[in-house]
């Protein structure tokens, strides 16, 4: 079995490991540079390659959970990007709420997929003019109902590449989510369009990276947990998002002794991520992940972040300690220039880091002015960044009993979600999980290669994707949007659920293929159906059928030693 290499960039830092089938060979870490993400990930695929025996030498694969994307979006770097919509008859499209400049274009698709109004191949030519000049670097269409016809989205693909080539390539709505949520699906395309010329300079220097050090096939991890070929993520740039959250979840999944109706806390420099388990499997965010307030049909596990960890600001006021949402550090103990909780755990002796004389000497002057002497100012530290964890796992909880809850598989109605375990990863993890845990009165468990644990979890995932079906067999038309798939429907009065869900089974396996994966049928499974009559005049005249199906998520369990390389 060949080598793998799992990289997860951190706020904080990047953390790399070297997986051989279920066995770690080694993890290492570097600082995370943010002007330079590229630094920080060839020092640890330097130090990883490094490790790796000469008779196992050869491409080595790679899986890498990025915050390029994230980032993009958080901090506004993308293009600026317009939308041209085909909204139809019956939407004031001026009502809806995406903070993007909306050009709305003649022509309708109704919600059965048939074309009730022809596009404006002028006006869409005027549109992209009028974007062109508004100083719009970036294109988005989207239907209404493009997911359930979308020609007009394919021509108007189409009269760009051949009229307007600068402003190519174009995202297309339907492609990214077969879902039909028009405002998210305009958002999702929009941030797609955005970050697709940041994201095809990324796999450009990936490239590079890889004909270096002779990598094999490098994957980017999703915020489902699955993971994205490197070359396919220039045109779904958007999956990559909250790569980070789903690291963690995914190296809990493959490091955790136990998940049932746990809680995972994953503890960084800058951010605590907070994942949630019920009857061992993941929550999901049922309508899609949220970014920076965009609301996406990005598929994502449920997490909430705080913005507290080990570089967290920490203040004094003589009777309280205030730590976060600030990232001050590295700690004291390590050269930094304020007081953090990493420097509490060394005073305490939690940690063995850096100069304990600096981080003592600078607790000091925190507590002096109020009679406190450094251990005991550390103790009230570290108590603080137990009672805020805690105090944010419990709203947590109190917000998912609010709402309806999902994973994968079921919806979980009236489920009342009660942790009963707290798992812990993350560089302060030792240290800080065992007062969190002790906060909550909950049963702790800190991971086996804590440190490097999302790193291990984006090396240990696979490739997973979903495909939409949908079969009207009184128009004997079947579509799968995310492929651009269209056919007929031969024998509409036996098209039944079975055939639809074989069919659906089929296009999944082919979109593997395309992906240019070979994958089993047995590893795809219908994670969505729904079958309408339709009636006319009393009689039912046919049906519709909407599936959707997915390569199942899947992960490598990994070993709790670490093996010699």
């Amino acid at each position: 079995m060949s080598a793998l290499i799992g990289i997860d960039v951190g706020g904080t830092n990047t953390n790399g490991v070297l997986l051989k089938g279920s066995l770690v060979l080694k993890t290492v870490k570097a600082p995370t540079n943010h002007a330079n993400l590229h630094a920080g990930t060839q020092e640890v695929l330097t130090q990883l390659l490094a490790a790796l025996p000469e008779k196992e030498r050869g491409p080595v694969g790679l899986h890498l959970s990025t915050t390029l994307a994230t980032n993009a979006i958080v901090e506004g770097k993308g293009v600026p990007t317009a939308v041209l919509i085909i909204p139809g008859p019956g939407l004031r499209w001026e009502d809806l709420r995406v903070p993007f400049k909306l050009y709305p274009l003649a022509g309708a698709i109704d919600h059965r997929g048939r074309e009730t109004g022809p596009l404006d191949q002028a006006e869409v030519r005027a549109a992209v003019r009028a974007a062109k000049a508004a100083g719009y670097q970036a294109l988005a269409v989207v239907g209404k109902f493009s997911p359930r016809n979308f020609q007009h989205e394919l021509a108007i693909e189409a009269l760009i590449q051949a009229e307007f080539p600068e402003m190519a390539p174009v995202t297309l709505g339907h492609r990214l989510s077969g879902r039909l949520n028009f405002p998210r699906r305009i958002t999702t395309a929009a941030l797609n369009a955005s970050i697709a010329g940041i994201q095809a300079e990324f796999v450009r220097m990936v490239e590079a990276v890889k004909d270096q050090y002779q990598l094999g096939k490098i994957y980017l991890l999703k915020a489902d947990g699955g993971t994205l070929a490197l070359a396919e993520s220039v045109n779904r740039s958007i999956e990559t998002i909250l790569s980070g959250p789903a690291a963690s979840l995914m190296g809990t999944m493959a490091l955790a002794a136990e998940l049932e109706d746990a809680v995972a806390l994953d503890i960084g420099g800058t951010t605590s991520e907070i994942s949630v388990f019920s009857g061992g499997e993941a929550l999901t965010e049922r309508e899609g992940a949220v970014i920076a307030g965009f609301p996406t049909l990005v598929p994502a596990f449920f997490s909430r972040s705080l913005g507290l960890g080990g570089d967290s600001q920490v203040t004094f006021d003589g009777t309280e300690v205030a730590i976060g949402p600030q990232r001050v550090g590295p700690p004291v103990a390590l050269g930094g220039p304020q007081v953090t909780p990493t420097d509490a755990v060394v005073v305490l002796g939690g940690a063995a880091l850096g100069d304990e004389q600096k981080a003592s000497a600078a607790l000091q002057a925190m507590g002096a002015p109020f009679g406190l002497e450094p251990r005991a100012l550390a103790a009230k530290i570290v108590a603080a960044f137990a009672q805020k964890a805690a105090a944010a796992i419990r709203a947590v909880y109190a917000e998912l009993n609010n709402r309806p809850v999902y994973t994968v598989s079921q919806v979980l109605a009236g489920t009342d979600l009660k942790p009963k375990r707290l798992i812990g990863m993350g560089g302060p993890a030792a240290y800080f999980i065992p007062k969190i845990g002790e906060e909550l009165g909950l049963p702790y468990e800190v991971l086996p290669h804590h440190e490097a644990a999302n790193a291990i979890g984006a090396a240990a995932s696979r490739p997973t994707f979903a495909i939409t079906l949908r079969a009207d067999t009184a128009l004997e038309k079947m579509v799968v949007p995310e492929l651009d798939y269209t056919a007929e429907i031969g024998q509409p009065f036996t098209f039944n659920l079975a055939t639809a869900r074989q069919e659906a089974v089929r296009q999944t396996v082919n979109y593997a293929k395309k992906m240019g994966l070979v994958i089993d049928s047995s590893e795809i499974e219908i994670t969505e159906e729904e079958v309408f009559n339709m009636v006319r005049h009393f009689y039912t005249v046919g049906k519709n059928f909407n599936l959707r199906a997915q390569v199942k998520p899947k992960i490598r369990r990994i070993l709790p030693e670490q093996a010699d390389a």
